[in-house]
């Protein structure tokens, strides 16, 4: 079956009396190129499990089940399950798990699922839960050694962007700190059905074994980086303060001991200067 062939996607989903929910970011994949060449970046192959997020009619879990020792895939719109019973029928290493992913305990579901396997996680994501998606397979430290996604455009360019840059934010540099992103390929918006308003590109975590920075709490950290990216306008030393609620004069020293001037703005500290300016703050 042609998943990528819009009269036989078309065919199939009026078959089951399907119907694309604007809510839930459905857009299916027409271009045929795209999906096979996710698969082969991912890193799935013999003795890999793989774990899917919204597999919508199965055009990438077909692409990663012929190369893939078991692919398990969580979709929350039970209206697809007839759909996908259908067109990934000839794939005995394929389960299908009806589920919402940010409910989901996945450590549990990869431990039951991919036993004495390396894991690894692939998706076109819906634009609407990309990063809390993104930030519940990192922070959960899940035994995955890379997330490949494909993400809105500008998402991607977020969730990538150096620290340091212009383009760095709260999550880019949450993102750093598990893992290494780095932006594979674009996908036109023309790949679609329905065709959305914006274009693609595929990206992929390889995940940290260990965090590119000693810090001495992970929680003030993370507290520290949105507070500093929450008021981009300021400078480091008004957002914090006003975001963590601490003296200016304290962040005023921390700064000091930190090496950092008074007058930076979040999107010019380096990972390295986040966590000495953490770990200068009072805990």
């Amino acid at each position: 079956m042609n998943l990528s062939d819009l009269s036989t996607i078309k065919s199939v989903l009026s078959r089951h009396g399907f119907s694309f929910a604007k809510s839930l970011g459905q857009n299916f994949l027409i271009n045929p190129d795209v999906c096979p060449r996710m698969a082969e970046e991912s890193g799935a192959g013999a003795g890999t499990g793989v774990l899917e997020v919204g597999p919508g009619i199965g055009v990438l879990t077909a692409e990663l089940a012929k190369r893939a020792e078991k692919v398990v895939s969580v979709e929350l719109d039970r209206r697809l399950l007839p759909v996908l019973r259908e067109t990934l029928a000839d794939f005995s290493n394929v389960k299908v798990v009806n589920g919402d992913v940010m409910k989901l305990d996945l450590k549990q579901l990869i431990s039951e699922e991919f036993s004495g396997m390396d894991v690894v996680v692939c998706a076109n994501l819906p634009y609407y839960i990309t990063s809390p998606v993104i930030m519940k397979l990192l922070e959960e430290r899940l035994p995955v050694k890379s997330i490949t996604v494909m993400v809105q455009k500008e998402a991607a360019e977020r969730l990538c962007a150096a620290p340091g840059t212009r383009a760095c934010g709260a999550v880019s540099a949450a993102v750093r700190y598990f893992a290494e992103p780095e932006v594979l390929f674009g996908v036109d918006r023309s790949s679609f059905v329905p065709q959305p308003n914006v274009d693609s590109t595929v990206i992929r975590l390889t995940v940290r074994e260990e965090p590119p920075v000693a810090i001495r709490s992970e929680k003030q950290f993370f507290a520290l980086v949105r507070a500093a990216f929450g008021q981009r306008r300021k400078t480091v030393l008004n957002s914090v303060s006003a975001g963590l609620s601490l003296g200016r004069e304290v962040v005023a020293a921390a700064l000091e001991r930190a090496g950092i001037v008074q007058n930076a703005r979040a999107e010019q500290l380096t990972m390295e200067q986040l966590a000495a300016l953490s770990n200068e703050l009072p805990q």
